[in-house]
């Protein structure tokens, strides 16, 4: 009787919504009617039907294959989930982070029932396409929601009662939802419980194949909790926290920006290395206490923070091991481009810009959107315009037959990144500008424009906000490109240059050997052409040196040469770990120490220094120092 007195009351609120636009309080909860009223924004007709078709078979294959890690992570928790709502009469759904159904499993009667209003692989479910649903409407709220018969904004879906939980990975980004759906009728008390309780297997297992050579943190209010989806996880690179799962970031009260910034000594008492403590706890500045297990990670290997270098050949540039500062920045602009904000990089050439606006593509919320980078500098000036913003069959003479696109509406539900946008031509920037207020595109020909949405991310090398007749870009147009600016600094810059030289050179691969003599001339060069010449110069050793060599100073470029270096290249250079000393004695004394240390063996002290027996047996020579073998 409560139920049907509940669907009436319901029925009643749609009624009025649909003609007045509003319903009496208590009748609709707030996250249903905010969705009903972004529903009602776009036009929708609560009568109508859904707006979006399905994708073809070959479209709904590619999305699958660009989520295949999520859903291979998925099948056990979907099985799990499909068992403990009982079996018969239940649909497991899981989606990407767009709303677009890539798996389905459960109840075969049931399954024909809910296709009839498109509840399948390959539909969208996205507010957009589907109004009030569970999946589209967790995905827009960023939060658990359960959508009841006619909770439904479209009519034909009353047949449904749903239950969404967001999937989001130790950064805190959504990956796509996992949903229960049944008939209407059967509503569980119970249902968002279990649906979160198979999220939580799935992200634990996506934290655990993410942080496999990270120190690892558990955490759980009861002991027995350790270990299971249920406890809350926390990696660390050294000290630095660098991934979390949703758990624990509840528990902690922390933000997922918190993640690249924040210490351990930020987050808890004591020092990471000697917790837990003899009660097997760990102590939150918060005042909390947990049962906590910490993890050892699992090779001792230098792992950076971002990739360090792709493979040779690769087109992706190259990431560097971003500091605690950038990691700052790069975690409140993925914040603000999230929310809209328009994010300007400055910079060298070669300090990272592309990395960096492709490190916030994949930790936005647009992660599974493409993303689109643009030189504005390499573009011909008689093709950007089309390149740009796309054309209609038969615009121009030569042009494409059904048309083109154009690189802006490619990057609709990603991430746009213009690279040297202070060389775009001045006349282009008016219609940039145009479309950057309106998020409409007017392709060449087209009789009509066309919606866009993405994120802005622009890049610069050098000043643009200035006027005149000289101004790389036009005074409005830098406004609304640069809402929150970015500086990177150069490598040249880092105080830890040393360190993060050693972490690229690791994750080169296993192979040859850099020497500390070799080591201490990278680290002290001027690197002019920043984090991209750094790279190109250790393929190079690593290429040269072979997989079982050792990196000579012959090898070195000319530019970092001895004899180059002599004539006053490194009289400028900020100092390496605080010292200007001669790097040939920093290496001797290396030398001296180690073999000191191994009692004149040079096998041992080679070993001990990463270098070939014959360098130490060379310099110990030069400096008559004893030696047996």
């Amino acid at each position: 009787m409560a139920t049907q007195s509940r669907q009436h009351a319901l029925t009643q609120a749609r009624l009025l919504f649909n003609q007045q636009g509003a319903v009496p309080g208590g009748i609709v909860a707030e996250p249903i009617l905010r969705s009903w009223r972004r529903c009602a924004d776009l036009g929708f007709d609560m009568r109508g039907v859904r707006r979006a078709d399905l994708m073809t078979q070959g479209e709904l294959r590619e999305a699958q294959q660009r989520n295949e890690a999520l859903r291979r992570l998925s099948e056990p928790a979907m099985s799990y989930l499909h068992r403990e709502a009982g079996g018969s009469g239940n649909l497991v759904i899981l989606s990407d982070a767009q709303g677009l159904v890539l798996d389905s499993g459960g109840d075969t009667g049931f399954a024909s029932r809910a296709s009839r209003v498109a509840l399948m692989p390959g539909a969208p479910w996205d507010e957009a396409a589907a109004g009030t649903n569970a999946i589209g409407t967790a995905l827009v709220e960023g939060r658990p929601i359960a959508v009841h018969g006619a909770e439904h904004y479209f009519e034909p879906n009353r047949i449904l009662t749903c239950a969404a939980v967001p999937i989001t990975d130790s950064e805190g980004r959504t990956l796509g939802v996992l949903d229960l759906s049944s008939q209407a009728r059967d509503v569980r008390p119970d249902v968002l419980e279990l649906v979160r309780a198979a999220v939580d297997l799935i992200e634990h297992g996506l934290f655990e194949r993410a942080y496999e050579h990270h120190a690892v943190l558990r955490l759980h209010t009861d002991h027995s909790g350790l270990g299971a989806p249920g406890e809350g996880l926390l990696a660390f690179q050294g000290d630095l926290l660098v991934g979390a799962n949703r758990r624990a970031l509840q528990a902690l009260g922390l933000a997922a920006t918190a993640l690249g910034v924040y210490r351990y000594t930020d987050v808890f008492d004591g020092e990471l290395e000697r917790c837990p403590d003899a009660a097997g706890r760990v102590h939150a500045r918060t005042g909390a206490s947990y049962h906590a297990r910490l993890r050892l990670p699992r090779s001792r290997a230098p792992q950076p923070v971002a990739p360090a270098l792709p493979p040779a050949g690769s087109a992706r540039p190259v990431a560097p091991s971003f500091d605690a500062a950038t990691l700052g920045a790069l975690a409140r602009a993925v914040h603000l481009a999230d929310a809209g904000v328009s994010i300007l990089l400055q910079g060298e050439t070669g300090v990272g810009k592309e990395v960096f606006a492709r490190q916030l593509h994949a930790r936005s919320k647009r992660a599974s959107g493409p993303f689109v980078a643009v030189n504005c500098a390499a573009l011909p000036e008689s093709l950007i315009e089309s390149e740009l913003f796309g054309y209609e069959d038969g615009a121009f003479t030569g042009a494409r037959r059904q048309g083109s696109k154009g690189l802006l509406r490619q990057a609709h539900g990603g991430v746009l990144f213009l690279d040297e946008i202070g060389d775009m031509p001045l006349l282009l920037q008016s219609r940039l500008l145009r479309v950057l207020q309106t998020r409409e595109v007017s392709p060449l020909g087209a009789a009509r424009p066309v919606p866009v949405d993405f994120a802005l991310v622009c890049a610069t090398h050098r000043p643009l906000a200035h006027e005149g007749p000289d101004a790389p870009v036009r005074p409005d147009l830098y406004f609304r490109i640069a809402e929150y600016t970015v500086t990177l600094e150069p490598l040249r810059t880092r105080a830890d240059r040393l360190e993060l030289l050693r972490a690229l050179w690791a994750a080169q691969g296993p192979g040859p050997v850099l020497p500390p003599q070799i080591e201490a001339i990278l680290a002290a060069y001027s690197w002019p052409g920043n984090y991209r010449q750094l790279a190109a110069v250790l393929r190079t050793l690593h290429v040269l040196a072979g997989p079982s060599g050792v990196v000579e100073a012959d090898m070195l470029p000319a530019e970092l040469s001895p004899p180059a270096r002599a004539r006053g290249d490194a009289a400028d250079m900020p100092p390496v770990g605080g010292g200007t000393a001669d790097l040939q004695s920093l290496a001797d004394g290396a030398i001296r120490d180690a073999l000191a240390a191994h009692g004149g063996n040079v096998s041992r002290a080679a070993r001990a220094l990463g270098v070939h027996r014959s360098t130490v047996y060379r310099r110990a020579a030069a400096l008559g120092l004893p030696r047996s073998r």
